[in-house]
């Protein structure tokens, strides 16, 4: 049985591992750390195929250690029970380094059951997680580990892997390739190409340039490498910290009106089959970012949404670009927003527990008999002169406008409103 690719090439030492300079340069910490034998507790932390379990193999490797392999995905207590027992057999004699990879599926409860072993040095424990540890890992167990940060590799080291993994390809098919040899020119634009859409994946890449060289050998294209790449499915973990970020750069992208940055990111989500979460956020956009700078914004997005829905992909993401590029590049205001939050921030503060008693209810035994309310409609420009907030929050302004065509419309036309029935009223 043949092994997969990236096995093929995975690196034996720190130096040989691509990207990742600032955890394994010269003088880093992991880098002493490893070199001087003493293996602390660690969480790697990082999207998938950027080097974390390849870099817990070397450790194990480096140390002497037995190292044990668990997935929380499908792990059990009774397999870190099992783990544990060789900590006293000949399996555990220079040591057990326990790999538990994607930790944040485990529960609080087994994410305990680990911290007696830790605690007594019989296991070294290596977690890794593609979410936030900050937040997925139980923090009696961070408290006791060191989070190194795995980063997407660059496409430049990249292709220093496809070079490398080409090089033992084409021995195996008993073709003549040093390390040193200049590439083929459609061999180089392959690479260049596969390199820049793993997004930052070795493993991806790897898996495509197999699969493009399985297909073609020496005559690989950039058409065959797009082919390829698109089999291995887009990257982004939906519930991870990646989706959250990309989430957030494209609202950003948005806020900052940049239409190009902001399609570029709709085109990220939706390439990867994602449709609904760039709807939900465009509808809150159109209201959290627009809002009263074009309030018609919301119903045109609602629309585009709407439609998105009906058509499916990959139609969807004409409807939806159309509706980035309207909100990217329409006036922007957060006035309703700001409003909201402050009016939320005095009421969490206990203040205007007490609302007027002729706004109340006039069915109500509490409703103030002796003041009426006075409906305004009945009045010049249906406006009258009466306090509707509480009395302790009574001079709070929450509403500001914004300085954009129709919030400036609005501010002129009732300031006039209101400074002509007042002045009215003191004649």
């Amino acid at each position: 049985m043949t092994s997969p690719l990236a096995d093929k090439i995975r690196p034996k030492t720190l130096s040989d591992v691509v990207g990742q300079e600032h955890l394994f340069g010269k003088d880093s910490l992991l880098s002493r750390a490893v070199a001087s034998g003493k293996i602390p507790n660690m969480i790697f932390y990082g999207p998938s195929g950027t080097g974390k379990t390849t870099v817990a193999n070397i450790i194990a490797q480096g140390a002497g250690m037995t190292l044990r392999k668990i997935n929380a995905t499908s792990a059990s207590l009774a397999d870190i029970k099992a783990v544990l027992e060789e900590t006293g057999s000949m399996f555990g004699s220079e040591g057990i380094l326990l790999y538990l990879d994607e930790i944040q599926y485990f529960n609080k409860k087994q994410q305990q059951s680990l911290l007696e072993f830790i605690e007594d040095g019989r296991i070294t424990l290596i977690c890794s997680t593609t979410d936030n540890p900050y937040f997925s890992v139980y923090p009696a167990v961070l408290s006791r580990c060191s989070v190194f940060e795995f980063k997407p590799v660059c496409a430049s080291e990249i292709k220093r892997a496809l070079t490398r993994a080409y090089r033992i390809l084409c021995q195996e098919d008993g073709k003549e390739f040093t390390q040193d040899a200049p590439l083929p020119e459609n061999v180089d634009e392959t690479f260049s190409y596969i390199a820049s859409a793993a997004c930052g994946d070795v493993r991806r890449a790897l898996g495509a340039l197999e699969l493009c060289y399985g297909a073609a050998g020496e005559n690989m294209s950039l058409s065959l490498a797009s082919q390829s790449i698109s089999a291995y499915s887009l990257k982004m973990d939906k519930d991870g910290n990646e989706h959250y970020d990309l989430m957030s750069a494209f609202q950003k992208s948005i806020r900052g009106s940049d239409p190009d940055a902001a399609v570029f990111y709709l085109a990220k989500m939706l390439e990867a089959g994602d449709l609904l979460s760039p709807i939900r956020r465009l509808l809150v956009i159109a209201s959290e970012d627009i809002g009263l700078a074009y309030p018609m914004a919301a119903v045109v997005v609602k629309a585009c949404c709407d439609n998105a829905v009906q058509l499916g992909l990959p139609e969807a993401r004409l409807p939806l670009a159309q509706a980035v590029i309207f909100l990217a590049t329409l006036p922007k205001s957060n006035s309703a927003y700001n409003a909201y939050a402050a009016a939320a921030a005095d009421i969490h503060a206990g203040r205007g527990m007490n609302m007027p008693d002729y706004i109340r209810d006039s069915n109500q035994p509490s409703a103030d008999k002796n003041r009426a309310y006075v409906y305004p409609h009945e009045y010049p420009n249906h406006w009258y002169d009466q306090t509707y907030l509480p009395e302790d929050v009574k001079d709070r302004t929450y509403y500001k406008y914004a300085d954009n065509k129709t919030e400036r419309a609005a501010k002129e036309y009732w300031e006039k409103v209101k400074k002509r029935t007042l002045s009215s009223e003191n004649d």
